[in-house]
């Protein structure tokens, strides 16, 4: 999809009077990570002071590890169609459009409080995920412990001591509430760099098929 010329005009400016990264220009410009990468590949941000063979080695590293999160999201990008032919897969897309963790792209993380909402989360975050997967639940300070650990352990199948507690910060204050997430926040999280950059081009697709459909319409 081709873009305006100011955008990629823009990001060269923010690049070098920013200093931004390629993140934080594709959060700043809302666009892909590859079309900013492209964009501004030859306009590195200046960093300490370094002899020349650790900018070198730096360099190195930074640069292949650049290509294997832009062939993950390429990979991402082949892969849709194929996938989105299981409604879950794409359902678990859009949850993460709405309430997935983006700040790192290094981390995949969705909490909620619907049983329903985790159980496919947890689905496709284990299929994808190339580490190992965490859960942690935010509770009250009226919840049992206990009842907790045993409804999200059976429900995700894994055993009751893998689910850690984090209580809520404001936990003592909502003793009288007439609201309650009855089963707490569940919080299921995967650190996978290359498994994020592609479900980083899943959002992309199912965005541009939304604005396809809008234009449609």
């Amino acid at each position: 999809m081709a873009h305006p010329k100011y955008l990629r005009e823009k990001a060269c400016e923010l690049r070098v009077t920013k200093k931004l990264t390629i993140d934080e220009l594709a959060d700043r410009l809302a666009l892909s990570r590859t079309t900013i990468y492209y964009w501004v590949r030859d306009i590195p941000i200046p960093r300490g002071r370094q002899h020349v063979g650790q900018r070198r080695g730096t360099h190195r590293m930074q640069v292949n590890y650049q290509r294997l999160r832009d062939e993950a999201y390429e990979e991402g990008r082949r892969t849709f169609s194929a996938l989105a032919r299981n409604p879950t897969f794409r359902d678990f897309v859009n949850l993460y459009i709405g309430e997935g963790y983006k700040r790192r792209r290094n981390i995949v993380a969705l909490a909620n409080s619907d049983p329903g909402v985790i159980g496919i989360a947890a689905r496709w975050i284990r299929r994808f995920s190339a580490n190992s997967v965490r859960y942690s639940v935010q509770y009250h300070a009226d919840q049992d412990l206990a009842e907790l650990q045993a409804f999200w352990g059976a429900l995700l199948q894994v055993s009751p001591s893998e689910i850690r507690y984090q209580r809520k910060s404001n936990s003592s204050q909502l003793r009288s509430r007439t609201w309650r997430s009855r089963h707490g926040v569940l919080t299921i999280t995967a650190n996978d760099t290359y498994f994020r950059a592609r479900l980083e081009a899943w959002m992309d697709c199912v965005k541009e098929q939304w604005l396809h459909s809008a234009r449609g319409a």
